[in-house]
């Protein structure tokens, strides 16, 4: 991989998924070695940065191909095909040699300035160092108002410490990223599962840049996201159908005791096609809503029972990779 460095020097791994990113990757290069590989920092730490092509169906593979010749330091893993963000980022994980991960974006939205912030915290003992952005550019409130909300359902639901307005961008120490690659579930969410395996956390906030890139993310893709999140880590749907149950039959039973009651002290004929219609439209939707909670976990124990691996990794550096570590 990079260069071999000194054995006395610890080695941080700066690991970025790439999806399509040809047109930033020369910035990125050149931020990393301008603010980290040439900078202060670099007399105490070596650096490796890790891009992780994950199925990019443009130059972006070509493009890591000739910036790892030109730097020592840059590395490039290349997966079969595109198997989503959380799967390239456990990719990476999986092939990073560092004694620290640094994960970020590949479009700079996440400064590089601040890594050396949270190198600092981790070498006061923290073993997770998450980047907090309280404002975040261009981002609708109705937006942002959901993602808070998500989080408070999360963490409620879940009873797992997950953060509002913390992204991906973060450093984690090798006692995390080896905990967290031992979890191998096909079904990722990155950010509940350094959540759910602990350790020493600490924030360092930063001010996002703004990306003239779209963001790539719908509010359909961010829908699914926030499902598999649910659903990945916390049974309480399943719970909150069977509850829901519980009182439909109950306001149900009321309801027919009022109508008996009523039919046989006053002697009033029972009407109401409307009323009766309504009835069975909210009964068949509440049926509908408990079965696709249950078709969500179904639908999940169905792909984890596969046992497919939750990525193939095609070649390191451009050497073919014998023997995938994602089958670990």
């Amino acid at each position: 991989m990079a260069a071999e460095t000194d054995a006395n020097r610890k080695l941080i791994a700066i690991l970025v998924p790439c999806f399509n990113e040809e047109a930033g990757l020369e910035a990125l290069v050149n931020a990393v070695k301008t603010g980290l590989v040439d900078g202060d920092i670099s007399q105490r730490y070596d650096f490796e940065l890790l891009l992780v092509n994950d199925g990019s169906r443009d130059n972006s593979l070509a493009v890591m191909k000739d910036l790892r010749q030109k730097h020592s330091f840059v590395n490039y893993l290349n997966l079969s095909r595109n198997f989503g963000k959380e799967n390239a980022m456990l990719a990476g994980m999986d092939y990073s040699r560092g004694d620290a991960v640094v994960i970020m974006d590949a479009d700079l939205q996440q400064p590089v300035e601040v890594i050396p912030a949270m190198i600092k915290k981790w070498e006061e003992g923290y073993d997770d160092v998450y980047g907090i952005s309280p404002k975040r550019p261009k981002e609708s409130w109705v937006r942002r108002f959901l993602s808070v909300n998500y989080y408070r359902v999360l963490k409620r639901m879940s009873r797992v410490d997950t953060l509002p307005n913390v992204g991906d961008f973060r450093l984690l120490d090798r006692s995390c990223v080896e905990a967290a690659c031992s979890l191998r579930e096909t079904q990722r969410n990155t950010k509940a599962i350094i959540a759910w395996i602990g350790f020493d956390k600490a924030a360092v906030e930063f001010q996002k840049v703004e990306s003239m890139r779209r963001s790539r993310f719908s509010i359909g893709s961010l829908l699914h996201l926030a499902i598999d999140g649910i659903t990945s880590f916390t049974t309480a749907p399943l719970r909150f159908a069977t509850v829901m149950g519980m009182m439909v039959s109950f306001i149900s039973f009321l309801y027919m005791m009022f109508v008996f009651v009523r039919t046989l002290i006053y002697g009033d004929p029972v009407k109401g096609y409307p009323s009766l219609a309504i009835l069975i439209l909210f009964l068949g939707g509440c049926q509908l809503l408990a079965l696709g909670i249950i078709g969500e976990y179904i639908g999940k124990i169905f792909k984890e029972t596969k046992r497919r691996p939750p990525y193939i990794a095609e070649s390191l550096n451009g050497e073919k990779i014998r023997g995938n570590k994602s089958e670990r």
